[in-house]
């Protein structure tokens, strides 16, 4: 009769390490079940998976099976009275524990494990228990169940000799069950804590990539932005100057009309080509446009616009420059030109660029304080323009001031980082 329970039992925990093994694995895998692999990380089970509740109830069902059959195993004349009442009370008990362990597993094994030593029908109830407390467990939990589970069928077998086969023997078959139940289950969760954490750690890794490809995005914005304001501003506030002229001077002959005209249609188209440019260049690579290679052009521009300009270069080649340096420089110059174009207009304005390579680059614009009051294109713009240039200049590697001068004007300077260049070998 026992017998009959110990081959049932074995078929059953055979088919339990199947089905009890497969759910976690696949349910690790779901994707709506990524917060349960999650939690399996941490060996908790406050939700199982429709899988696992699954398997739990097939467990159910082919624990009750061989609890049937044991109990019918029982109505056969000679058994024990006490054999039936305690088969049909601890398998009942014992298949209703297998429903608690999706609360408390390690409890609700105990209890099928206690229940199986005087209720043989409560055997694969236990050995299926003990599977699921080491898939769903720490594994010295799992291995304190699963001892336990062994400690209970030795003493179920001195209590009821199943026969067929001397004591060790199915003392053997007993720890031999216990040790594959349990080390099956601790070998399911690891995988399923594996599926969980490479999951986990895909999910981590595309929200990086995402996060990444929006700071590009990001950075690209303002790579354009200041690229944009550099270029127009320098260009648009010198048609301003010129349109403002014009307006200002109602009594100008044909000639200075024209000779104005041309200065902003030539201004205007040169805008356009240096928008076109560097949008152009954004549209190919993320790299910036090549530095230019003068501060002279650049004065002269200003010069014709009507600015008195003082360049000063203190034997400083511009060309020689490291091109991240030139190109800041350069940006420098140009917004130290604007701003002295909007906010002192006619005033003089000194550029003295210095250095020498090992050093650094100096590069500082000054102009005197306005005369009279502040011209109407000193209310535009928002400062922008200033705080953009210092973040380039920090990104270069320099520092950047600006301020009142000491007489009453403003000074913008910078000082960016002049490597020497390696010996050619």
């Amino acid at each position: 009769m026992t017998g009959v329970a110990g081959r049932l039992g074995g078929r059953g925990l055979r088919s339990a390490m199947v089905f009890g093994a497969g759910g976690p694995q696949t349910g690790g895998e779901d994707q709506a079940g990524q917060a349960a692999g999650r939690r399996a990380l941490v060996g908790q089970v406050g939700g199982w998976s429709w899988r696992e509740g699954a398997a739990a109830a097939g467990g159910i069902v082919l624990a009750l099976a061989a609890a049937v059959s044991v109990v019918g195993g029982d109505l056969t004349p000679g058994t024990p009275g006490w054999y039936l009442w305690a088969d049909v009370a601890g398998g009942a008990a014992a298949c209703a524990a297998l429903w608690w362990c999706r609360r408390s597993p390690v409890a609700a094994g105990l209890v099928a494990v206690a229940l199986s030593v005087p209720a043989a029908a409560a055997s694969v109830a236990a050995g299926i228990a003990t599977l699921l407390v080491a898939l769903h467990r720490r594994p010295p939990a799992a291995v304190a169940v699963g001892l336990a589970w062994v400690a209970a069928s030795l003493a179920r077998f001195a209590l009821r000799p199943p026969g067929l086969a001397p004591y060790p023997v199915w003392a053997l078959v007993a720890v031999l069950f216990g040790g594959a139940v349990t080390g099956w289950g601790i070998l399911a969760r690891t995988r399923r804590q594996l599926l969980a954490s490479l999951a986990e750690r895909a999910r981590r890794a595309e929200a990086d990539q995402r996060r990444r490809a929006e700071e590009a995005r990001r950075a690209e914005r303002l790579d354009i932005a200041r690229e944009m304001h550099d270029v127009l501003a320098h260009r648009l506030s010198l048609l301003a100057v010129h349109a403002g002229a014009l307006g200002f001077n109602a009594a100008a002959t044909p000639g200075e009309v024209a000779e104005a005209a041309e200065v902003i249609r030539s201004s205007a188209h040169q805008a356009l080509q240096e928008l076109r440019g560097v949008i152009g260049v954004l549209r190919q690579s993320p790299s910036t446009p090549p530095a230019p290679a003068a501060l002279a052009p650049l004065v002269e521009e200003s010069r014709r616009a009507g600015m008195r300009v003082d360049l000063r270069q203190d034997g400083v080649r511009f060309a020689d420059v490291p091109e991240t340096t030139r190109r800041t420089a350069y940006r420098v110059v140009q917004e130290g030109l604007t701003n002295a174009r909007k906010h002192a207009p006619g005033r003089p304005v000194t550029v003295e660029v210095g250095g020498a390579a090992g050093r650094e680059l100096t590069v500082e614009v000054r102009n005197p304080a306005p005369a009279g009051p502040a011209p109407a294109l000193a209310a535009t713009g928002a400062g922008a323009g200033l705080a953009g240039l210092e973040e380039r200049v920090t990104l270069a590697g320099g520092r950047l001031e600006r301020g009142p001068a000491a007489d009453g004007g403003f000074r913008l300077a910078a000082r960016l980082p002049w490597p020497r260049e390696p010996a050619a070998e």
